[in-house]
Order: structure tokens, then sequence, then C-alpha cells
């Protein structure tokens, strides 16, 4: 049985955990609040960054480990850090010197704010408190660039498929990246993936990722899903991701609370 084998459960938050308005349901605070008190270790991991991130997760009113920006920082349930790793300030430089089109929205995620070359509403309205500051900038005009990760947004998914070739193209080997959301391209050193760091916590708690079931709806959480011992795919997933994950098995929407109803119906037996 699936209790049986299941000790960690892992969740994205955008699309997943959170609804279309960007919150937590009641529902599936009391279905976290249950699988705490049945001792299951909890982790998020997001594609936020962690001052954005924890103020929602805080919501959960359970303990938890968090894993921000695709993998390059990791919290412990007592919000101390305990992993980071950056991208070098002239691997940014040379991604930025690409002929990048001027329609595109760029971000550097720093550590305490992030920088932007134009404002965009769209990536405002994911923070409905605002916790993580943007700043608007001249990347040209900054001598620092190292990042936690560079983010690209554009309305139209086929603008960023060529940025992601273009700077693939030119920087082989040099980054990991992924499509958050269809819309939202992010690059990270290539080191940094959300699965690799949720092993360095099953390492660190004495689990192996055979013991987890995970929940996800993006592309950044592909490598997570598969590593499981159970992934799931939200059903407001892409369909190309649907597609490549066809070996998953596809649950409710975020809208329907799927995460806590699987969570509830499989694993808490409620």
């Amino acid at each position: 049985m699936l209790q049986e084998k299941i000790k960690v459960v892992i969740s994205d938050l955008d699309g997943t955990l959170l609804n279309s308005d960007h919150k937590i349901s009641q529902y599936t605070k009391t279905v976290f609040q249950e699988l705490h008190n049945q001792n299951y270790l909890i982790i998020i991991a997001t594609g936020r960054h962690h001052l954005d991130a924890m103020p929602i997760v805080a919501g959960l009113d359970v303990p938890v480990y968090l894993v921000t920006s695709n993998g390059a920082r990791i919290h412990s349930p007592e919000k101390e850090l305990i992993f980071s790793y950056n991208m070098e300030s002239e691997a940014v430089k040379s991604v930025l010197s690409l002929d990048i089109d001027p329609e595109i929205t760029t971000v550097l995620f720093r550590e305490n704010v992030w920088q932007t070359n134009k404002h965009n509403e769209k990536l405002n309205e994911f923070q409905p408190e605002v916790n993580y500051h943007p700043e608007l900038v001249d990347f040209e005009n900054l001598e620092d660039l190292s990042a936690i990760k560079v983010f690209f947004t554009h309305d139209r998914h086929s603008k960023l498929i060529e940025l992601r070739d273009q700077i693939l193209e030119n920087h082989t080997g040099l980054f990991s990246h992924a499509f958050s959301l269809p819309l939202c391209l992010e690059f990270m050193d290539k080191s940094v993936d959300k699965s690799v760091a949720i092993a360095r916590i099953l390492e660190l708690e004495n689990f192996v990722f055979q013991q987890a079931l995970s929940f996800g709806d993006g592309y950044n959480d592909e490598k997570m899903l598969n590593s499981s011992g159970k992934g799931l795919v939200m059903g407001n997933a892409p369909d190309s991701l649907k597609n490549k994950l066809s070996h998953l098995k596809v649950i409710l929407t975020n809208d329907n609370d799927g995460v806590a109803k699987y969570i509830a119906q499989e694993l808490l037996n409620n």
C-alpha cells in the first residue's frame, strides 16, 4: 500500500499547491497539518525566491524544508539557510550581452531584490503581498551581475524558445534551464535543479527518493517527478508535459485542491 512505503511528501507551489489566486486553500492547510501530525517529512520545492516563498509556506503552519530558485537555495524547517549556489557574474554578463529581444522581460534574482529591465504587471501578480521587491535597472550599468538565477518572460512561448536556443548555443555546458511555466524561462548554474536539492535533504534525513511522493505542473518539476517513488502531474499542467510524462498519473487541478485530495484519499485514507 502507498502509505507503507511513502515517508516524504514533496510539492511545487505555483500551479500545484497554490490555486490560480496564488493562495493555499484552507482544505490544503488542514491536510498538510495532518501529514505533519502523522510524521511525514514535507518538502516544498519552487522556482520562487526564498523571500517570496517563505511567507506563503508559513501559511501551512507546519515545519517544512524549503527548496527555492529551482534548487539554488535550501532552507531548513527553522528557516536556516543550509545550501546556496549562485551564477557567476561573468556568466550572467555573457548571457545579457546577447541580442535579446527588447520585448522580453529579463530578471536577475539577487539575494534581497529582483532586478529587471522593465516593469511587468503580470510578474507582480504572483506576489499578492510583496516581500521580495523589484528594482528597475539598466544591466549595462551594473558591475556585479552575479545572481541566483536569470529569468525571462514573454507572452509568446516561441520567443522564449528562440532565446533558450540562442543562450544554449553560445554557452554549451554552463547552465541548467527550465520552463517553470510556458511563458517563464529560467537559467541557473549547471549544478542546480530541484531534484539535486531534494536529494540533499533526503540524505540529511536518511530517506531516499523511492520513499517520496511528489507533485508538480512544470518542466522544472520533471526530474523531481521522475525520481520519486510516485510522481503526480497536475491536471492543469501543459499538455506537452503530460505527454512527456505519460507514464505518470494526472490528478485534479490546483484549483480543485488536487494535491490535498490525492494525499487525503491515497495516503491518509480520509
